[in-house]
């Protein structure tokens, strides 16, 4: 099977975000370096993670406008009667990531975030038409309410084509054809523009006053 590094993605168009940050989450991610300029966005973005052994986790970023996230986790609450209780749904605000399914949600958002680590997440479901992460996707979109998003998936290095397919068919259904790749970013190389650019260097021209 061919890592998620070496994918040719033929379908979507994507673009390569450089973090030099690593956000909380529950899961190791080990992700591909780029020289990227890029940075993560922290507000009206989406984050898709696929770990190394095909575990996938959601994340609304929403730091500056916290209501979308409860706002979300209530309208899933409704749709797919999740009974969660209201301090659960207030819980799901802190939450960095999601990685079950709507039938174990209840059971990891009535631990306290600061514990969360220390449950193991399955990952969401996946499936050829998307899984459950369809739903996370479609209602989330709803919840930002035709705000520009920025779509991001932040896969292992590790991380196997049929897993990271079905992410995308969750996308697709969702009629998103243009997301991120989140890489960690790495210096460019020595004399290019960028490194010059980078580390503020610039060219002796004879007959140019320095």
């Amino acid at each position: 099977l061919t890592p998620f590094v070496d994918v040719a993605f033929l379908i979507l168009t994507f673009f390569i975000m450089a973090t030099k940050f690593k956000p909380p989450e529950p899961v190791q991610i080990k992700t591909p370096n780029s020289v990227s300029t890029k940075e993560l966005p922290e507000n009206d973005a989406i984050l898709v993670t696929l770990d190394s052994t095909g575990r996938v986790f959601f994340s609304m970023l929403s730091e500056k406008t916290p209501r979308n996230k409860y706002d979300l986790v209530k309208n899933l609450n409704t749709t797919r009667n999740l009974q969660l209780s209201e301090a659960e749904m207030q819980n799901f605000i802190k939450t960095p990531a999601v990685g079950v399914s709507f039938s174990k949600l209840k059971s990891l958002l009535s631990v306290p975030v600061e514990n969360q680590n220390q449950v193991v997440q399955p990952g969401i479901p996946l499936d050829t038409l998307g899984g459950e992460l369809y739903y996370w996707l479609r209602d989330a979109i709803s919840i930002f309410s035709g705000k520009k998003i920025n779509y991001l998936i932040k896969g292992d290095n590790n991380a196997k084509y049929p897993s990271f397919k079905m992410i995308l068919d969750a996308f697709k259904k969702n009629d998103i054809y243009k997301f991120n790749l989140v890489t960690m970013q790495e210096d460019a190389p020595v004399g290019t523009d960028l490194y010059k650019a980078r580390h503020k260097i610039t060219d002796n021209v004879p007959g140019k006053a320095k």
